[in-house]
């Protein structure tokens, strides 16, 4: 364990308690972990799976209050697609676009892509054409919520996602912790009253403890931002300590760590799609 000189000496104690400085000045890649001189900042682009804008500034402000000091946040949505993401169907229509968004801040020199949705769209095939890590914020807040407590609980949005969110937590292998997955029948659209918001999350939060025995609560909804601190402070204000875990947050904190480890998606699981013909043009 380093000094708390040496860490202030190398930049160590901005922006989160670790490392500030993130990437060699050498062509921005994968190529290894971290050194702590000659760096430069990195590059992460929250990419919107919506054609609705009404979310950016607020995000845009929210991750840049997560990642380190010297992070550069790119935040950006649909030019088609749908308005929010609230069924497969919309899911699948917000893929292609997606896709060409991701390729796009790969092409700007963006060093990993965050689909800001809590269905993770277009992460897998994106990890399959992209050479910079690619994250979603189900996958990275369950995984968290897993290393913090042996049961978990999701709250989202309306009953049309459960089944979405149930096959993510199959695939990432988690679903045996998953103690409910509850929602508070508020269409994604319809979320800015945060009162509303807070007061429903919290009462389906204290079902989710006390009557499916979740010991950890995820927010599923990305959408649901700037509430986890207040909810947590309630339920512990209440007797239950337990975390809340902030989709977005994980999800930013799980790139950056990708980043600073000079990691990226395995070729074996990710493979590159064969070279095809896939858009008629007339």
């Amino acid at each position: 364990m380093k000094s708390k000189q040496w860490q202030k000496r190398n930049g160590c104690l901005k922006g989160g308690g670790i490392n500030n400085k993130i990437m060699p000045k050498k062509k921005i890649g994968l190529a290894g972990p971290i050194k702590i001189k000659e760096c430069i900042p990195i590059k992460i682009k929250v990419i919107m799976p919506v054609i609705s804008d009404i979310f950016n500034e607020e995000i845009r402000r929210e991750i840049k209050s997560y990642v380190f000091e010297n992070t550069e946040v790119g935040v950006c949505n649909l030019d088609y697609g749908p308005e929010s993401i609230e069924s497969e169907y919309d899911e699948a229509l917000c893929i292609p676009n997606f896709l060409e968004k991701a390729k796009q801040a790969q092409d700007e020199g963006y060093q990993g892509v965050i689909s800001d949705c809590f269905g993770d769209p277009g992460v897998k095939p994106a990890r399959e054409i992209l050479d910079i890590p690619v994250v979603g914020p189900c996958e990275s807040s369950l995984l968290v919520a897993s290393s913090l407590a042996k049961s978990f609980s999701i709250v989202t949005v309306l009953p049309n996602v459960v089944p979405m969110i149930e096959n993510i937590s199959k695939t990432l292998g988690v679903d045996g912790n998953v103690a409910s997955i509850r929602y508070v029948n508020i269409p994604v659209l319809e979320i800015q009253d945060k009162e509303k918001l807070k007061n429903a999350l919290f009462d389906e939060m204290i079902k989710a403890i006390e009557q499916d025995k979740a010991h950890a609560l995820v927010l599923g909804c990305t959408g649901f931002m700037g509430v986890a601190t207040e909810l947590q402070e309630r339920l512990s204000q209440k007797g239950y300590d337990v975390p809340v875990i902030d989709p977005a947050f994980a999800a930013t904190k799980m790139l950056e760590t990708l980043i600073a480890m000079g990691v990226k998606q395995s070729r074996l699981t990710y493979m590159t799609p064969p070279s095809k013909q896939r858009v008629k043009r007339s």
